[in-house]
């Protein structure tokens, strides 16, 4: 990942990624190197995970990066976040995200995010994910900054899988980065 995805971040700062992932050991390696490759590029990382699988994020993490290096990484409850409003509600998830980024924005401070999305907990049809994902492309590109959604393969239905298809330009394949020849651009 790290050649491939440096270089892509390299030239463009707009870049919305799909990562479904199957084992939870190369979930793993995958954010830990995109947390560390973020931190060599001087962004500060956003990373919306489970309170299960952060601290092992934090246990590979704390092998690669000094201890003062971890003020780069802001970590967000994925629960507490996707349900700020009391449910999934995409435009009340997308107000908190600006909210959290916007001393960023301010500062004019680089950053990027990595997201972890438990759709199996969430109530509702799973048109609210692809209308949750049309509004996180658009925030992408809008804001200028690199975001990596990951999804457990396992638990995507087939017509999940054509909307994740469809609203991300880019997916992770493994430790290489692909065009999605299914992303549907919305008109901004």
């Amino acid at each position: 990942m790290k050649n491939n995805m440096t270089k892509l971040f390299n030239e463009h700062r707009s870049v919305h990624v799909l990562y479904a992932y199957q084992d939870i050991d190369d979930y793993i390696k995958q954010v830990v190197n995109f947390i560390y490759e973020g931190i060599r590029a001087g962004d500060y990382v956003i990373v919306i995970e489970n309170d299960h699988v952060y601290p092992m994020i934090e246990k590979e993490l704390s092998k690669r990066i000094l201890r003062k290096q971890m003020a780069y990484v802001h970590r967000i409850n994925n629960f507490d976040f996707y349900y700020s409003s009391g449910s999934y509600h995409p435009p009340a998830i997308y107000e908190y995200f600006k909210k959290t980024v916007q001393p960023y924005i301010e500062n004019k401070i680089s950053f990027r995010s990595w997201a972890h999305v438990e759709w199996a907990t969430m109530d509702g049809p799973l048109n609210i994910i692809e209308d949750f994902e049309k509004i996180v492309d658009n925030a992408v590109n809008e804001l200028s900054f690199p975001l990596i959604c990951a999804y457990q393969k396992e638990q995507m239905p087939e017509s999940l899988k054509k909307t994740l298809l469809e609203t991300h330009p880019y997916i992770l394949i493994e430790d290489d980065i692909a065009t999605s020849k299914d992303y549907k651009p919305i008109n901004r």
